[in-house]
This record gives C-alpha cells, sequence and structure tokens, in this order.
C-alpha cells in the first residue's frame, strides 16, 4: 500500500494503540473500565489527553462543561473542529470515544510537524458527556459548543442525587459560563468525527474504513406500569392486576414492532426493569422500564412510537392496569454533510483503500456539532461489530488508516478554502 501523504501509517497506529491503552487504565474500578462525567477520572484523564494536545503543538484550555480544547494555529480565525469523547459507559471497552480524540491529535501532530500551512486553524475536542451513564442528560458537553445546551439539564440526577449543576461546581466549573463555550457558527469551516462503527458491516465487507451518511434519530423514555400488589396465593389468576405481566407482554410487542421496521433499521431495546414490591409471595403492583427506540427516519420512528402507546392502551384496558409513557431525551435523525463526506472518501481512495458509505445507528457528538456546521464521520472497522464491551476492539493498521485518511481529509479541504 503506498500514499503520497507524508505519514508513517503502521507507525499512526501503534501510536494510537499506546495512547488508547494508557487513558484506558483511568478507572473508577479496578476490574472494569468505568469513566464517567464530570468524576475524578474523567480529570484525570481530560489531563492526560491535555498533555498530549500540548506535545502535539496545541494550546489547551477547557470549558464549563469540561470540554478540553486543543487549539492549533490559534491566529486563524476560521476553524475545523475534529472530536469526539473520553467518558465511558458502564464495564466499557477502550475504543468508543476515546479513538477519535486520539485520532485527532495524532493528525494534528503530523501537521506541526510538517509546518503545514492551511488558511484554518484547528481545534481537537475532548467531549465529556457523550454517553449519559452518569447522568440522564446526555451530549451536554457537545451541546455547550454548539450553543444549543438546555440548561433543564441542570437539574437532571445522578444515582446518588448529585445534580448536574453540582457536578459541574464540584469540578471546578461555574454554570454561568456555559454560554461562552459556543462557537460563532461564522467562524467554523466544519466537524469531524472518527469513531470504530460498533457494528458488524465493515468487517463484513473486509474494509477498514466507512463514510458515515448520517446518524439515526432516536427515543428514550421510562415506562411505569401501575397494576395491584396482592397476595401471590389468594388472588386467583383471572382477577389479578399484575404489573409485571403487562409490562411483559408490552415488551414483547415493542420487539414486535421494532422486527416489522427492521429493514429499516430500526431497533428498540428495553435495558432496565424494576418490579415492586419486589417479593417472591407479592403480585407485583408496580413496574418501571426504560425504552429505547431508534430508526432511520423520524417519521418512521414516530410512527411506531404511536403504535407502541396504542398496544400500551389494548393491553392496559384488557388487564386493567395503568401505562405511562415519561420521556427523557430524543434525538432528530441527522444527516451527515455531503460535501465531508466526498472529501473523506478521496482521502480513503488516497490510502489505495476501498470503502463505502453507511448509516450509523449509534447516537454520536456529531449530530449535535451538525447544528453548528456542517458535520461528517468516519467509521473504523471494529472486531465483531462488538461495542460497549470490554471486548471492543479497533487494529492498529486500521487506526493507522484512519489516521492518514484524516490527515489527507484536512489537506484537501485546505486546498477547496
Amino acid at each position: 500500500m503506498t500514499t503520497l501523504l507524508p505519514v508513517d501509517i503502521t507507525t499512526l497506529g501503534v501510536r494510537a494503540e499506546t495512547m488508547l491503552s494508557e487513558l484506558g487504565s483511568i478507572s473508577s474500578e479496578s476490574q472494569r473500565l468505568v469513566r464517567l462525567f464530570l468524576t475524578p477520572e474523567h480529570r484525570k484523564a481530560a489531563g492526560l489527553v491535555a498533555t498530549w494536545m500540548r506535545e502535539a503543538g496545541m494550546t489547551v484550555s477547557e470549558d464549563a462543561l469540561g470540554t478540553v480544547r486543543g487549539c492549533w494555529r490559534p491566529d486563524k480565525t476560521k476553524r475545523l473542529l475534529i472530536g469526539s469523547h473520553i467518558d465511558t459507559v458502564i464495564d466499557a471497552g477502550k475504543y468508543d470515544g476515546p479513538m477519535g480524540v486520539v485520532i485527532g491529535i495524532l493528525a494534528v501532530e503530523t501537521l506541526h510537524k510538517a509546518d503545514a500551512e492551511l488558511p484554518f486553524g484547528i481545534d481537537v475536542l475532548a467531549f465529556g458527556d457523550e454517553e449519559g451513564s452518569r447522568f440522564r442528560s446526555t451530549l451536554t458537553s457537545s451541546s455547550a459548543c454548539a450553543g444549543v445546551f438546555n440548561r433543564a439539564a441542570l437539574a437532571t440526577t445522578d444515582s446518588n442525587g448529585v445534580t448536574l449543576a453540582d457536578a459541574i461546581k464540584a469540578y471546578g466549573k461555574n454554570v454561568d459560563d456555559i454560554p461562552a463555550a459556543a462557537y460563532d457558527p461564522a467562524a467554523v469551516t466544519g466537524y469531524v468525527e472518527v469513531h470504530i462503527e460498533q457494528g458488524p458491516v465493515l468487517e463484513a465487507e473486509n474494509l477498514p474504513l466507512g463514510v458515515v451518511t448520517g446518524i439515526v434519530g432516536q427515543n428514550r423514555m421510562r415506562v411505569v406500569v401501575l397494576g395491584e400488589a396482592g397476595h401471590a396465593g389468594t388472588v386467583p389468576m383471572t382477577m389479578r392486576r399484575d404489573a409485571l405481566t403487562g409490562a411483559a407482554e408490552l415488551i414483547l410487542a415493542i420487539e414486535r414492532i421494532a422486527r416489522e421496521n427492521e429493514s429499516d433499521r430500526m431497533v428498540a431495546t428495553v435495558g432496565r426493569i424494576e418490579a415492586s414490591p419486589g417479593a417472591t409471595n407479592v403480585i407485583p403492583g408496580r413496574v418501571g422500564f426504560s425504552l429505547e427506540l431508534r430508526a432511520s427516519t423520524d417519521a418512521l420512528r414516530l410512527a411506531a412510537l404511536a403504535q407502541i402507546k396504542q398496544d400500551a392502551a389494548r393491553i392496559a384496558g384488557r388487564r386493567k392496569l395503568e401505562i405511562a409513557f415519561e420521556p427523557f431525551y430524543e434525538t432528530q435523525t441527522t444527516a451527515c454533510a455531503p460535501d465531508i463526506q466526498d472529501l473523506l472518501e478521496q482521502s480513503v481512495a488516497a490510502l489505495g483503500v476501498r470503502t463505502i458509505r453507511l448509516p450509523s445507528g449509534a447516537g454520536h457528538d456529531a449530530q449535535v456539532m451538525a447544528k453548528l456546521c456542517p458535520a461528517a464521520m468516519l467509521f473504523v472497522r471494529c472486531r465483531g461489530g462488538v461495542s460497549h464491551n470490554p471486548a471492543e476492539f479497533a487494529s492498529e493498521a486500521d487506526m493507522g488508516l484512519a489516521t492518514a485518511a484524516l490527515f489527507g481529509f484536512i489537506k484537501r479541504l485546505a486546498a477547496k478554502q
């Protein structure tokens, strides 16, 4: 494989893996990777990323939501933004999010060492709240940068009852400074995010890289089913108002609706469920469960949600239950910028590598940054399509190619300015 770009793909891949391993060692637990937003582990990871940014030739700052910003060529008014997140899910892999930050740093370091002259500067952004693993809100870091932060998120709490506002203060920041985190849209030329695919398509196609066409929309909500608790031995089956069996029937209905729309990349997940009072000899009188619904178009997603609610009403009527839906998060389907997609595809092709275009079934900071400026993503193959799992893996070779492709994209974008 040859390339005209002044980069050593093998070395870049090795360095990316080394950096990710070091970052992956920062965890609140010794036996698994857990790094939540605005925690001491987040602070330690942010410090490490800031060190790498400085070594790569960038000046470093940090905004009110803890986003670490590496600024290369601050004398340039126009900025290209490259970013991803450094928070994790519970029991995470080390590539989801941090890989995009590391590859951005390595690409800028390559430009810096080459003393490249571009018509724009570059900011590498290490966001802190993409996963939503600590608070019910999510994407707050990138929302602040995009100028669309919702202050209602400040009242959300973590599992210990700590509000986001209090966590920001404990992290050494001031909520009154959040508006200052927003970029001026007129000063931003675009946003690019490199991320593992988190799916099996690229591996199935035997391709290291893919260009993302868009990011699916999603709804997240809590569903509460109310019945009547009763003695497990004395209430006949025909007279029960069992909240758990009603919830089970609704969950199966949700699965059926998603399967009927699977060709449109619809997926529905119930990831958490609690039954009360939770005793062996008591009929459950109350059940709460989470529901996440994603689809390739907003119209399809909303139609499916309406169908789920209709089924819930029928189940509730037949079983004499009450079922309520409590939404707490929604994002719209986000299309990636066609011009940036084209430049990414050209940059991959210049490496002698074939690529495809594909949608993202996972949410990303790019969907929020698209509210600020043209945005797009480059996917990197991950083994088995496994993510949100310690077995998550991307090869050094593929990460090296991704870094070279990002470098090539930057040069092509500069040539068009």
